[in-house]
């Protein structure tokens, strides 16, 4: 039987697929752990930069599977330092693109809003259906789905559970790269290419004072700012980028 969810190394891309079609890729116990433990791998290795978050065709993720649930195996959908799928509440060093060729719903759309981009098909959608079901989503949807979209249209989502298409994501600002369907891996790894061209230490310190600053008093984000600003002006890349730049030549990025 194959693993449910794949992992595989695309230049310095990490390409993770959720890979249960006939569940709809619904996150299992299994999917949790595999989640959690391809996030791992993304981060041990210093030769990946940009994961990828896929599922296989026709939907992205179908949230939890409630046949687990059902069988009284609930909390093996969460890990301690993940949360739910082992993913929505884990913190990393490096950036996670989704790429969805499908529906995302329940906790699919809250694995969407955990990654940093979004590249999109046309036959994509998103919903938070939980109230369908008399339940509210607790994987992290209430939390940023008004930071990603204007908050009326966040709260039409959650309060009525229909989805939204790819289309109006996009529109809104949910979706970084809308494209054709079948497309989406081809068009998620064009994306990480032009991250990777960047400097590491740079790409990271820059995730890392966007992310902690948005909730902070604009002194104590300035002073991220500053300090992840003394660390690159610091190292071996800030000197590499201007000698490729006189030289007109691509950098050779060490990330030191």
């Amino acid at each position: 039987m194959a693993a449910p969810v794949d992992v595989r190394v695309e230049g310095s891309c990490l390409v993770i697929t959720i890979d249960r079609p006939k569940a709809r890729n619904a996150v299992s116990p299994e999917v949790a752990q595999g989640l959690e433990a391809a996030v791992d791998r993304l981060e041990a290795d210093p030769q990946l930069r940009v994961g990828i978050l896929t599922g296989v065709p026709p939907i992205f993720c179908s949230g939890a599977d409630l046949k687990a649930v059902g069988a009284g195996r609930g909390g093996e959908l969460v890990t301690e330092r993940g949360g739910f799928a082992g993913f929505v509440r884990r913190e990393r060093s490096k950036p996670i693109i989704a790429a969805v060729d499908g529906p995302a719903l329940a906790g699919g759309l809250e694995i969407i809003l955990a990654c940093d981009l979004v590249v999109a098909s046309q036959q994509a959608t998103f919903s938070v259906p939980e109230v369908k079901r008399g339940l509210i989503a607790s994987g992290g949807a209430l939390l940023r789905l008004g930071d990603r979209l204007p908050p009326h249209i966040a709260m039409e989502m959650v309060l009525t559970g229909d989805p939204i298409s790819a289309q109006v994501a996009e529109r809104y600002g949910l979706v970084n790269v809308l494209c054709a369907p079948g497309t989406v891996l081809e068009e998620a790894l064009a994306l990480a290419e032009r991250i990777t061209r960047n400097g590491p230490l740079a790409v990271f310190l820059s995730r890392q004072v966007l992310l902690a600053s948005r909730d902070l008093p604009e002194r104590e984000g300035w002073e991220l700012s500053d300090d992840a600003n003394r660390q690159v002006q610091a190292s071996e890349d800030v000197q590499e980028g201007v000698r490729a730049f006189i030289e007109k030549r691509p950098p050779e990025w060490t990330g030191r």
